[in-house]
């Protein structure tokens, strides 16, 4: 899961997945595009509208997108075009582009639709960006092990 600074979209997404797939055979994880929060904690809206959701996403802590990632994960989803065409960018081949998805290109293939970045608004756009992202992990875990 990846967004840009690795504190409001992509931890939700990854503490959402995670909670609705089998640990032993999916692993989650998110991180981000900057790495201008390196190290810290989700932000406390993300931490908060999981935590209304009975999910505890305080154990994540920001980190930079690695090249390596490619190499790691079988699937990489971007949580807006801009980042999903800097990962695209980033991608050193073919084989690794097509590890790069959209999210919401789960719940309205090919409508190429943003989740939009919460982080200058209030707590309700957390609420909100939670709902599409519960939405996509949900389609996402039932096509997983």
């Amino acid at each position: 899961m990846v967004c840009l600074g690795n504190i409001c979209r992509s931890p939700l997404a990854e503490g959402i997945l995670q909670f609705k797939v089998d640990y032993s055979k999916v692993q989650v994880d998110s991180a981000g595009m900057v790495d201008y929060h390196a190290g810290e904690l989700p932000d406390k809206r993300s931490i908060q509208v999981a935590s209304e959701n009975l999910l505890d996403i305080t154990n994540q802590r920001a980190r930079h997108f690695e090249i390596s990632d490619f190499d790691k994960y079988d699937l990489i989803y971007a949580m807006d075009k801009k980042n999903q065409l800097t990962l695209l960018e980033l991608a050193p081949n073919e084989n690794t582009k097509n590890k790069v998805r959209l999210i919401l290109d789960e719940v309205f293939p090919d409508e190429e639709k943003d989740v939009p970045d919460p982080y200058y608004d209030s707590v309700s756009a957390f609420r909100n960006v939670y709902k599409m992202l519960d939405e996509a992990c949900e389609i996402i875990a039932n096509k997983l092990p």
